[in-house]
């Protein structure tokens, strides 16, 4: 109800300001082209989260300060504690950090935007800056229209930039007209009153905005030109502190419990800032009035002694919440906890296909590729590499597992009752009551897609079975067994590449030779690796722990790679008949596939003999 009232109410006194005062035009045009700056920013560096970002923010966040600095500093390159935190929420909810970390990542950022107020007043100010807006126009569009990605992103950073700075000079310029026809210090208020009123100004036009920057930005222009007391303007930079905190609110809405507690850190962090900032004001102020005088900064040089203000405030709350983010984290934890997710349902298994052999087959093929798709998170997550990053073809995997160590382990049990349990557990009743009467031909399809699914099922449990010693060695001091433990990682991520482009394949593409590919592959990493583990027992690189228990993962491995390639065999290629029957007059079987694998092996020794 309030949304709907909210924007009329907007434009209607939008409508009016620009009735009556055209320099309120220039200076709403100057927020909007700002906003619209903030816009094309967010939109440039999301060009560039699609992997780099990620990588960045897994190393850097291991450790409390580096959290906190990786906050301090993506801040201050992106100018935006807004998409730092949505960015931060998401990876969060992909359990790629953990929530002590994100909450150190928020603090960070807090600090960290506090350098759009330092910009803004020592060289937006100071300088024409319209005059390097334009140029930077010029250069951000000219890139926006290229075809590489890379030049896009690079493209809508710097159209980003001009935006900014003409929203800047067009709000500078708009004040200092303003001024002439009417002086808005005339609805200065002082004392607690006015403190308590312009916070609460602050934080509706942040609101409003979705940007702290923007408000801050209005702010400061404003105060420059005399519009509004310097008493004024610190109270709407700490409502603008706390008003920031909605855009990580709302971008927490779609995703998990995590992602919900870190919004709420960052509104008790920015509660607590502004508490601090309105209780002891006037000590702030002092301490204000003491750097300023150190450094440089004149007396009635308020947008700069602003800058410094809106600094120590923030590093003020820091400096509080620091001593106490466990027992936050651990207050959040209680106050938002683990929702048990819903029993996923099928999306294809209808009573109503139940007497139709045909439909009912294609029924249970597509909820195959349904609970595939569920394999595939399941798998992922059991390894801790990012599925988009696994699937996307783009990714070095070498370079990604080191990227990503796991960790700890992420709870297979829980998953596979409520998103594969259920699932295959409906397949196969619908099968079952399905079969009845069928014709040969269907009911041996359908055997076939019973077994696939006891496939992923199976696969699901081998990966279980690893993730003791994945999380174990992968961050282990011995960098030989850490590797091969990251080469078991690698086999199953490129499997599972490797099946999805099978499954995607063109329909004059021949799958089933890439499935005989993958045969091979696996049986002859499975015969390297145990030379390796020979070669690595016989120098003593590992121990005797460590060669057991690779010598088993290396088995689950395997027995996992031959049953998803089964589990592809059957519904990634025999949903065509024409081409499955051309297919068959060219694949192999295994007794095949073991004579070429033995044919390599012998050619391999003879060349190593001979060398």
């Amino acid at each position: 109800m309030l949304r709907k009232i909210l924007l009329p109410s907007i434009l209607i006194t939008l409508s009016w300001g620009f009735w009556v005062s055209p320099d309120f035009k220039v200076i709403s045009a100057g927020v909007a082209i700002f906003l619209f700056g903030m816009l094309s920013l967010e939109t440039g560096f999301k060009v560039f989260t699609g992997g780099t970002l990620e990588k960045i923010l897994a190393k850097a966040t291991n450790k409390r300060w580096k959290s906190l600095t990786f906050g301090i500093v993506s801040t201050s390159i992106m100018q935006s504690s807004s998409l730092v935190s949505v960015i931060t929420i998401s990876f969060l909810s992909a359990g790629l950090i953990g929530l002590y970390e994100g909450v150190g990542i928020i603090f960070g950022a807090n600090l960290g935007t506090t350098t759009g107020a330092w910009l803004i007043a020592g060289f937006g100010l100071k300088v024409k800056i319209s005059a390097y807006a334009m140029p930077i126009l010029v250069f951000g569009t000219l890139l926006i229209f290229q075809n590489s990605k890379t030049l896009k992103g690079i493209g809508y950073v710097l159209a980003g930039l001009g935006f900014l700075f003409l929203g800047i000079h067009y709000m500078k310029e708009g004040f200092e007209a303003f001024k002439d026809t009417l002086d808005l210090t005339q609805f200065s208020v002082s004392g607690l009153k006015g403190l308590m009123i312009y916070t609460a100004i602050g934080l509706f036009a942040t609101v409003v905005m979705q940007s702290s920057h923007a408000t801050l930005v209005l702010t400061i222009t404003a105060l420059a030109s005399g519009q509004i007391s310097y008493d004024n303007a610190l109270a709407l930079a700490i409502g603008a502190n706390i008003g920031t905190t909605v855009t990580a609110i709302i971008g927490s809405l779609s995703s998990n419990e995590q992602g919900k507690r870190l919004a709420v850190a960052h509104l008790i962090f920015n509660l607590v800032t502004g508490f601090v900032a309105i209780t002891f004001l006037s000590q702030i102020l002092q301490l204000v009035d003491l750097i300023s005088s150190k450094v440089g900064i004149e007396d009635d040089d308020f947008t700069l002694k602003l800058a410094v203000f809106h600094t120590i405030f923030n590093l003020l709350g820091v400096l509080i919440m620091i001593p106490v983010m466990r027992r936050m984290v651990d207050f959040l934890q209680r106050l938002i906890p683990v929702k048990t997710p819903s029993r996923l349902k099928p999306r294809f298994l209808h009573e109503a296909t139940i007497s139709y052999a045909d439909t009912a087959t294609e029924a249970v093929r597509n909820e195959t590729l349904h609970m595939w798709d569920n394999t595939i998170d399941i798998i992922s997550h059991g390894l801790r590499l990012p599925r988009e990053e696994i699937l996307s073809g783009k990714s070095d995997l070498k370079k990604l597992t080191n990227d990503f160590p796991v960790k700890d382990s992420f709870d297979i049990d829980r998953y596979y009752e409520l998103k594969v349990k259920s699932l295959y557990g409906e397949i196969i009743r619908y099968i079952s009551q399905a079969t009845f009467g069928w014709e040969l031909e269907q009911s041996g399809e359908i055997h076939w897609l019973r077994r696939a699914n006891q496939n992923m099922v199976d696969a699901i449990k081998d990966v279980k079975h690893l993730q003791k010693n994945l999380a174990k060695y992968t961050i282990s001091s011995n960098s030989v067994i850490k590797d091969q433990y990251n080469v078991l990682r690698i086999q199953i991520a490129q499997l599972v590449k490797s099946l999805e482009l099978i499954r995607t394949a063109e329909s004059d593409a021949i799958p089933s030779l890439m499935i005989d590919q993958l045969k091979l592959e696996s049986d002859t990493q499975y015969t390297l690796q145990n030379k390796v583990i020979n070669e690595m027992i016989q120098g003593k690189q590992i121990t005797a722990d460590m060669a057991i228990s690779l010598m088993n993962d290396k088995a689950y491995v395997y027995d996992m790679s031959r049953k998803l390639i089964e589990m592809g065999q059957t519904i990634f290629i025999k949903h065509n008949k024409d081409l499955s029957e051309a297919e068959k007059t060219v694949q192999l079987d295994d007794s095949e596939i073991k004579e070429i694998h033995d044919q390599h092996q012998s050619v391999n020794e003879e060349i190593k003999n001979g060398a």
